[in-house]
């Protein structure tokens, strides 16, 4: 079983590019340690539970292991001196309304060297164009994590004139018995950021993961519709009121 919300604004959803033309998505993973952030994303990317490749401690090895399995399907991509080899963007291409959609996941480390424990780097604010913010709902300290960082994405989509869109997940939703942050709390965290909120078990199914990814396109597909659409708009103004103004003057 999956819990959700949505966002409170939805707009139609628009063709974003030519049919022609590659749609990708840059996706950036944040939480706290050990919420399931890789877990979700080699779910994702294998339909597998990570604790199916055995000792999860050596996470060199692990990364060997995945991008082995999925040669066939996912790209492993590191780019030349921006990310260290543990801190892992994974390209992958899944099918959306019939069309290929590349997500290229950022899949990151924890604050580290005395970082803020809710800290995003400039490089990850810049680069994205979604997030999915994890925590443990048997952890509150990894959701205040995720407060924290809702925070900082906020101030700096101001700042940067972003439209990056966001999704809370709160995982490990099988443990039930542990759990220490309501669904609740959860929802009402998300109705006040406006962002997508999701329960799932990274550990259990497939399939909520996948809606969780799903989801963060569509978002990521409306707000990129909904920016350009303006655009368009003012310059059809721009150029009749040049026409109408060059009338008036002949």
């Amino acid at each position: 079983m999956v819990a959700q919300v949505k966002p409170r604004i939805r707009y139609s959803s628009k063709t974003m590019e030519g049919s022609q033309q590659k749609v990708e998505a840059n996706i950036v993973l944040l939480g706290a340690e050990n919420v399931g952030k890789s877990a979700l994303t080699v779910r994702f990317l294998t339909r597998r539970f990570i604790g199916e490749y055995g000792d999860i401690g050596n996470h060199n090895h692990l990364l060997l292991l995945i991008s082995i399995e999925i040669c066939s399907k996912v790209a492993f991509v590191l780019l030349n001196g921006l990310f260290s080899f543990t801190e892992s963007i994974y390209s992958h291409t899944d099918k959306i309304d019939g069309r290929d959609i590349c997500f290229n996941i950022w899949d990151s480390l924890c604050p580290q060297n005395g970082e803020e424990s809710g800290y995003i780097s400039d490089r990850q604010l810049q680069w994205a164009d979604g997030y999915i913010l994890v925590y443990s709902i048997c952890d509150r300290a990894s959701f205040n994590v995720v407060r924290q960082q809702v925070q900082c994405i906020r101030q700096a989509k101001q700042k940067l004139v972003s439209t990056a869109q966001t999704i809370i997940v709160g995982n490990k939703r099988d443990l039930q018995h542990r759990r220490t942050v309501s669904s609740e709390e959860g929802r009402l965290l998300a109705l006040s950021a406006d962002c997508g909120f999701f329960e799932v078990s990274a550990a259990e199914t497939y399939h909520g993961v996948l809606m969780v990814f799903h989801e963060l396109f569509e978002l990521i597909r409306e707000a990129r519709a909904l920016k350009k659409g303006p655009a368009g708009f003012k310059g059809i103004v721009r150029s009749m009121s040049a026409v109408f103004g060059r009338k008036r003057t002949e």
